[in-house]
């Protein structure tokens, strides 16, 4: 079994207090994008909220089950520990709320390469790797959250056997690689809407 988990609970702080994941690309909202995707790949998708009140804005989705974080203040591993312990499947693709560009190709191909490793992550050289664009071993994260106290999704994937996938192997799905394309600030979303951007 798959799973999938999108993390949306972030503070927006780059992004004028607005919530990323209800702008919109290409007639769609960010979060609507990436579970059609998502839903011809894995076989659940779990939304990982700050609290209840946020969960219920994504009540209109059918098929996707929010939850809330368990741990606060501590960065997007809250929100991979929640959704790791909510999660049924034994390979994991976990991803950030603003990414709308993300290619279902480029998924499977990460669900096919892990193999026997605890996770794959992409990687466009040895320092600059994409944590919030990779897949998982369920078992390999609950077990790193029991014993390490760093907080660093950094930390985590150096203490796991990892395999690096060089992002130019993605090219074949994504030539462009715009499924790496991430929306940080409003300025972001102007320039891949164009003229036309809708908030």
């Amino acid at each position: 079994m798959r799973s999938a988990i999108i993390l949306v609970g972030g503070e927006a702080r780059r992004a004028n207090g607005q919530e990323k994941y209800f702008f919109r690309y290409q007639g769609k909202t960010f979060i609507e994008r990436l579970v059609d995707t998502l839903r011809g790949i894995v076989d659940e998708i779990i939304l990982v909220a700050r609290d209840p009140e946020q969960c219920r804005r994504f009540d209109h989705l059918e098929g996707v089950r929010c939850i809330t974080d368990i741990r606060q203040g501590i960065g997007p591993i809250r929100g991979l520990h929640a959704g790791t312990l909510a999660a049924q499947g034994d390979l994991i693709f976990v991803s950030a709320c603003d990414m709308p560009c993300i290619d279902a190709g480029v998924v499977s191909y990460l669900f096919s390469a892990i193999g026997e490793h605890q996770a794959a992550i992409p990687s466009w050289n040895t320092d600059l790797l994409e944590p919030l664009m990779a897949v998982y071993r369920r078992e390999a994260i609950l077990e790193y959250l029991k014993t390490h106290e760093s907080y660093s999704l950094r930390s985590m994937i150096r203490s796991i056997d990892t395999l690096y996938v060089p992002v130019n192997d993605l090219r074949q799905f994504d030539p462009e690689l715009r499924s790496f394309t991430n929306i940080n600030k409003l300025e972001d979303l102007e320039q891949i809407n164009g003229d036309n951007a809708a908030l």
